[in-house]
């Protein structure tokens, strides 16, 4: 996707391909998490690891309007 060395497309694929595995929205993708939740798991603080930058970076996706970004991946899986 880019020649970006910071960039890891595989990071696009993860949001949608993995599922939340717990709270409110357990057993959703990550990409279809509500913007509110992610505002304000993003004020609680995101939880540490892998998930964490997960629901960061689709935060981040959400509040800068780029879902279209994840539209292709999402058809594919």
């Amino acid at each position: 996707m880019s020649d970006n060395p910071f960039f890891n497309s595989a990071i696009l694929t993860e949001l949608v391909t993995t599922r939340m595995p717990y709270g409110r929205y357990k057993g959703l993708k990550i990409c279809d998490i509500p913007e509110p939740y992610l505002v304000w798991m993003s004020q609680k603080g995101f939880p540490k690891g892998k998930l964490g930058m997960l629901l960061g970076t689709m935060y981040e996706i959400k509040l800068n309007g780029l879902e279209y970004l994840l539209k292709p991946l999402k058809r594919n899986y």
